[in-house]
């Protein structure tokens, strides 16, 4: 497939909503749909309509994870995706993505990522109409339920649905008509065609789809998680591939040079040279970490904990085996067990090594860590004392 280095259109998918209606743990758009979040859904649809520049808004500390996704749909796209800081609103979240549009984009599409079913045909209607027109154009339902208007609990009037609609996304709009209807807007607005039609601009409808419902409620999450099929298609040879088991691998390395104590394996060795690094270079935490992302599909450490994220500055491996085990919770998976090995001379690993497991298995929900230790015979940098290395390999499934 050939990449244009300069799209004319571009979708930005806003997830940076926190979703406390849906009762979960995460912000909406990395709640687990499947064995994948909400947005790798929605990103599905994405990549899957007519080329374009595609910039996610994720919330404040999130942006790893959606960059990851990102590049697990895009393919051989990944080139055209960017992930932005969302705001306090969603004006706000909109507008940081406006601001990362490159100059050659002329057709902007608004996506909520919460429409995590939406067909890539309905996003080639919305740009065809936006090309045909020049308004600004929005996908939408015909209201068949019979529509009241009340008053508190009494009942006023029967309202014509027949000049109703329920409008979807994604919305599309000449960037140059979007661009100018945010530079005026004076108050909040509930979607972008509002936005646009109050700075006095045309609105058009196409037509939706059943399948681009918005995911709100405890039971639209069900709804979507009975309909949602596989991000990866199930072969025929392997019926059951999806609930398979998988395996992850990670490695970390970090150098004796630090400040204050080492930390090795969840535990503080009092006594002992630190270890250098952002957090506290306890590379069997950090190697733990990455065979759990690795085996999830999720990115790696410097993803998600990475020297961007200020709040792991000095940050011990339960801080990064809960967040990690967290992260694979929303993604759909549970976590079997994790095997470490430790090369290094010091510190003298035996007597602590039960212990060592103990805290390490008890970040991780109670999953089994088993931790063996070598001192690599005073072969390389770690026999030489220089620094310590650790291996893990992790096992996960579905849940």
């Amino acid at each position: 497939m050939t990449i244009s280095p300069a799209p004319r259109v571009a979708v930005i998918v806003v997830a940076a909503g926190s979703g406390t209606r849906l009762g979960q743990d995460a912000p909406k758009a990395f709640v687990g749909l499947g064995a994948h979040t909400i947005l790798r859904h929605c990103l599905r649809g994405v990549f899957a309509a007519p080329e374009a520049q595609v910039v996610i808004v994720a919330p404040a500390g999130r942006e790893g994870e959606a960059l990851t996704d990102a590049r697990e749909a895009a393919g051989s796209r990944a080139a055209l995706v960017s992930v932005v800081t969302g705001g306090d609103t969603r004006q706000a979240s909109v507008s940081a993505g406006l601001a990362a549009l490159w100059p050659s984009v002329e057709v902007v599409l608004v996506h909520d990522a919460a429409r995590a079913l939406t067909p890539p045909a309905v996003f080639e209607r919305v740009i065809a109409a936006v090309d045909r027109t020049g308004w600004g154009v929005i996908p939408g339902l015909p209201v068949v339920d019979t529509i009241k208007r009340v008053e508190g609990q009494q009942v006023v009037a029967a309202v014509d649905r027949s000049q109703l609609a329920a409008a979807q996304t994604p919305q599309g709009f000449r960037r140059d008509v979007l661009e100018a209807s945010y530079a005026v807007a004076a108050e909040e607005f509930t979607d972008d065609a509002a936005l646009v039609a109050a700075a006095g601009h045309q609105v058009a409808l196409v037509e939706g789809d059943a399948l681009s419902f918005k995911i709100t409620t405890p039971d639209d999450l069900a709804r979507a998680r009975s309909l949602a099929v596989p991000v990866a298609p199930v072969s025929a040879a392997a019926p059951d591939r999806g609930l398979m088991p998988r395996v992850g691998v990670g490695t970390d390395v970090h150098a004796f040079g630090g400040e204050g104590a080492l930390w090795l394996a969840g535990l503080e060795w009092p006594g002992e040279a630190a270890l250098s690094g952002h957090s506290d270079g306890d590379a069997v935490a950090h190697a733990i970490v990455d065979a759990l992302l690795s085996a999830a599909g999720l990115g790696d450490i410097g993803t998600h904990f990475g020297t961007s994220r200020p709040e792991f500055a000095g940050a011990h491996a339960d801080a990064f085996l809960a967040r990690t085990r967290a992260l694979l919770g929303e993604a759909g998976f549970d976590i079997v067990n994790v095997a470490v090995q430790v090369q290094s001379n010091r510190p003298k690993f035996a007597p602590r090594r039960a212990e060592a497991e103990g805290v390490l298995s008890a970040a991780l929900g109670g999953a089994p860590v088993s931790v063996a230790a070598t001192t690599t015979d005073g072969l390389g940098f770690t026999g030489a004392g220089e620094g310590v290395q650790a291996f893990a390999v992790a096992l996960i499934r579905p849940i």
